[in-house]
């Protein structure tokens, strides 16, 4: 998480649960929100392009580091407002293991085409307290998003119930079994081998536990007609989460508009490779 630039511990502060049963209900403020633009251009864009090889591509191309980024990032529409939904659970659940640290890998480095949304489970991280010996307070934890920024006929909270439960039965094996495949033929920050064999052999002795979460990210203005379908009693396997953001639409955009910016200088000293 450090390489990405951003305080995670600052980033707590922007969750503030407004309740936690029996779902969890988060209001990102306004001046939380409004921050965002230049708070997460760098983290952003580091979620699909490492600094090095955005300074590498451009040297062997001789094209402009700002055309390189370009070619990572997801033009307006669908894509982007899932993506923001996912990277702002990706920071949402690793805030919320503060103080242990959750490694998660970057799926948007993995995409093959910028267009789509990436492939498998939406956000995973892995908790695993006195790593590298593994114990029984080893956690996967597992995100289920779905974004609405604007009045349409999507329904972000039955859709992420309905999908997190992909999750829990097949899809995640899916997903870290994926997720090992790539990360023999290349880096993938904050995750390696040894950590996903962790969880892909989670029974073996001390056992391993999964987190489930059904994550729907939805406008300030819009989410008070969607909580109807927040469910009314605590779900057993998952947890629901309902994250208001103000001016949703405009937020993200914004943040990706700063994030094509964020051009590596020579003061970064995170960033990583691949």
């Amino acid at each position: 998480m450090n390489d990405l630039g951003i305080d995670i511990e600052a980033a707590l502060g922007w969750f503030l649960h407004a309740q936690d049963a029996p779902y969890v209900l988060v209001r990102v403020d306004a001046e939380h929100a409004s921050a965002w633009s230049e708070v997460l251009g760098v983290a952003v864009r580091r979620c699909y392009v490492s600094d090095d090889l955005v300074q590498a591509r451009a040297a062997a191309h001789g094209v402009s580091e700002a055309e390189v980024i370009g070619a990572a990032l997801p033009d307006r529409g669908s894509t982007m407002s899932g993506d923001f939904g996912e990277i702002l659970v990706y920071f949402y659940q690793a805030a919320q293991e503060l103080p242990q640290q959750a490694f998660g890998p970057r799926k948007w480095r993995l995409k093959q085409d910028r267009t789509k949304p990436a492939p498998h489970s939406d956000v995973v991280h892995f908790v695993l307290p006195h790593w590298p010996i593994p114990s029984a307070d080893d956690r996967l934890l597992c995100s289920e998003v779905k974004t609405k920024a604007t009045n349409g006929a999507s329904a972000p909270i039955s859709e992420a119930i309905t999908d997190c439960i992909k999750d829990r039965t097949s899809r995640l094996s899916k997903t870290l079994a994926w997720l090992r495949e790539r990360a023999l033929l290349q880096d993938i920050q904050d995750v390696d081998l040894a950590k996903l064999n962790r969880f892909i052999d989670a029974t073996d002795p001390p056992p391993a536990t999964r987190h489930f979460r059904a994550v729907a990210v939805v406008c300030a203005d819009l989410v008070n007609g969607q909580l109807d379908d927040a469910p009314e009693e605590t779900p057993k396997d998952y947890t629901v989460v309902v994250i208001s953001v103000p001016k949703l639409k405009s937020t993200y955009e914004a943040v990706y508009d700063a994030a094509r910016q964020a051009v590596p200088t020579a003061s970064d000293d995170s960033g990583g490779v691949a």
